[in-house]
């Protein structure tokens, strides 16, 4: 009988990849830079494109040489601020060259990056804020003056300022400056006393270097859970779990695989639109690309769809880390669609963050994606902890197997410790070098995620699922998604599956309610976003589900919207499709 401790997935993991890295190397984060600006100090780490009226696409190129140089000047400057080592620095910045800057320079500076959502309202920003106790931040002139009406119910001391024009072409940036700068917000006159323009900080500071020991112990990064089950956590994370999950994740990916083809991985290109401020941003893309020395193309904006095709069209990326909707979205385009953008440039293309609807990895591969590979992870985890094979069997619903050096169980509902059988539905339950020490400031939210079982350590995941006989495992919702029908437990991600798969359906959001006419009962309703110029029936639906589904798992209230709430990663926010139905209820009942 196959058992978790076999560890039975390492037999079918790709040929090249080992059952073990251990040991991981003694070092930090931000070695890999300065050693990849050492070894290559001319080549391109990141490219910031605009498309520009009448002259096309064009784009400014930072080097690994230069990033180096300018984090190395930040980090200076931030000690000379009085930043002292564990300190955290707030980053509410959009993907940017001067985001990966200011993500060194606080590593290399011994702090704590502690990234933040710069979409989020004043309210949500100044909780996390509060939260890390950040002394400084970077932020877009964009969002300056929010930081500054946040600022006094806060500790942070000085604001370092970027304009987002900073980094474009010459001529893109001329055009922002007469057509956008100050139509959009961007423009800032003056600077509070004792906050400072990132270019006045990096011209000051140039040539000078941090003279600060950081260790592998030492945390490198505060990663904010995106809370969309309840409070945003910020899971702690040293700086040898994050280059552990670094090198799983590379060794998953390497050459020996024969993923990528002839190329090298120093020759890839990534398609820089995952969020960097989320972990799976700063792992997955911007820490991966630096370590292997490739190419990032930097999209600020990933909900420009138009934008997106445009630069995957202009430039040929062949990485795409993404999330379902961003997939989603771009299979929709009509220059996708219309077959003038074929996606047959990407070797590799991961999916993550959200379950990824099986239409949606169709739709990729008929476009000429090489193959869309479905991925699992979490902030706890430093980012991934699961992934499909990039040549092997790649099991369509499953999210793959545990990285090398992972142990991961199914563990009862009932008691949380007894494994129960294989492909039996139970919590994923995880153990592994990539797993954070705990939450910052949270020890109950900390002991209950980290429990020890027969002296190990596991992460707690709040994850249902079940694993295969060949170590395959399969996400069947959150623990708190989950709902109770007529006494058996029903789970919204698998209607939604169901529910994708309609022709008319583009996105869809399930979850529990309370049952308008049966006290003390839920039911079940689907919110459906429809693919422009379509049109269904709720009867329709009903009818569709009704071939795939039991009856007590068939939604029977249905709401047709424009957009689905999501997080920027996108993932739905299904608390707020339940509170638009709570509003709802609430409004009739009062009328």
């Amino acid at each position: 009988m196959t058992t978790y401790a076999e560890r039975p997935w390492v037999k079918n993991y790709d040929a090249g990849v080992p059952a073990s890295l251990e040991p991981y190397p003694n070092k930090t984060l931000h070695d890999f830079l300065t050693e990849t600006a050492q070894a290559s100090p001319d080549r391109i780490a990141l490219m910031t494109p605009a498309r520009l009226p009448g002259l096309g696409w064009q784009a400014a190129s930072m080097t690994y040489g230069e990033l180096n140089r300018q984090s190395d000047a930040l980090a200076a400057a931030f000690i000379s601020m009085g930043l002292q080592k564990g300190d955290r620095v707030a980053v509410i910045l959009p993907n940017s060259a001067a985001f990966a800057i200011t993500y060194f320079a606080v590593l290399k500076a011994g702090g704590v990056v502690a990234a933040t959502n710069p979409t989020y309202p004043a309210e949500k920003m100044r909780h996390q804020i509060n939260d890390s106790d950040a002394p400084i931040a970077v932020t877009l002139s964009l969002f300056y003056n929010t930081l500054r009406q946040i600022q006094p119910g806060t500790k942070l001391k000085t604001l370092i300022v970027t304009n987002i024009k900073e980094y474009l072409p010459p001529a893109a940036r001329l055009l922002f400056t007469l057509m956008r700068e100050k139509k959009d917000g961007h423009r800032v006159e003056k600077l509070a006393e004792g906050d400072y323009w990132l270019q006045d900080v990096l011209r000051r500071f140039d040539g000078q270097k941090p003279n600060v020991q950081v260790v592998p112990d030492d945390i490198g990064l505060f990663q904010y859970t995106g809370g969309t089950t309840g409070v945003s956590k910020a899971a702690k994370l040293p700086h040898r779990t994050l280059i552990a999950n670094l090198l799983q994740m590379m060794a998953w990916t390497s050459e020996k695989t024969g993923a990528m083809g002839d190329l090298k991985r120093s020759d890839l290109i990534y398609l820089g639109a995952i969020p960097m401020f989320h972990v799976y941003g700063l792992v997955v893309l911007l820490s991966q690309a630096v370590a292997s020395g490739s190419k990032i193309i930097i999209i600020s904006n990933p909900r420009d769809v138009d934008n997106l095709v445009g630069v995957i069209e202009a430039y040929k990326p062949n990485v795409f880390l993404g999330v379902p909707a961003m997939f989603n979205a771009v299979v929709n385009h009509p220059d996708v669609k219309s077959g003038k953008v074929p996606l047959d440039s990407f070797l590799l293309a991961v999916s993550g963050a959200a379950p990824l609807p099986p239409a949606t990895k169709r739709e990729f591969e008929s476009f000429g994606g090489r193959r869309l590979t479905e991925a699992y992870g979490m902030s706890e985890t430093s980012a991934g902890s699961h992934c499909n094979p990039m040549v092997g069997d790649n099991r369509t619903g499953s999210v793959g197997m545990p990285l090398p050096d992972m142990d991961v169980r199914v563990v009862s509902l009932d008691d949380g410790v007894t494994d129960v059988p294989v492909g039996e539905i139970g919590e994923i339950v995880m153990a592994g070098p990539n797993i954070m020490v705990g939450y910052h400031g949270m020890p109950t939210e900390t002991a209950n995620a980290l429990r020890e079982h027969n002296g190990k350590k596991w992460l707690h995941s709040g994850d249902i699922g079940y694993m295969d006989a060949d170590g395959y495992f399969y996400i069947v919702d959150r623990q708190k998604d989950m709902v109770l029908i007529g006494g058996f437990n029903v789970y919204p991600n698998n209607i939604e599956k169901v529910l994708k798969e309609h022709p008319a359906v583009l996105e869809v959001g399930v979850a529990g309610i309370p049952h308008p006419e049966k006290r003390g009962e839920e039911a079940l309703k689907a919110w459906i976003v429809l693919k422009p110029g379509m049109a269904v029936t709720e009867q329709e639906l009903i009818a569709h589900c009704a071939q795939h589904l039991a009856g007590y798992e068939i939604p029977r209230r249905y709401a047709f919207i424009p957009e689905l709430p999501k997080t920027l990663v996108g993932k739905t926010l299904r608390r707020e499709l339940i509170q638009m139905e709570l509003e709802a209820q609430e409004n009739a009942s009062g009328s």
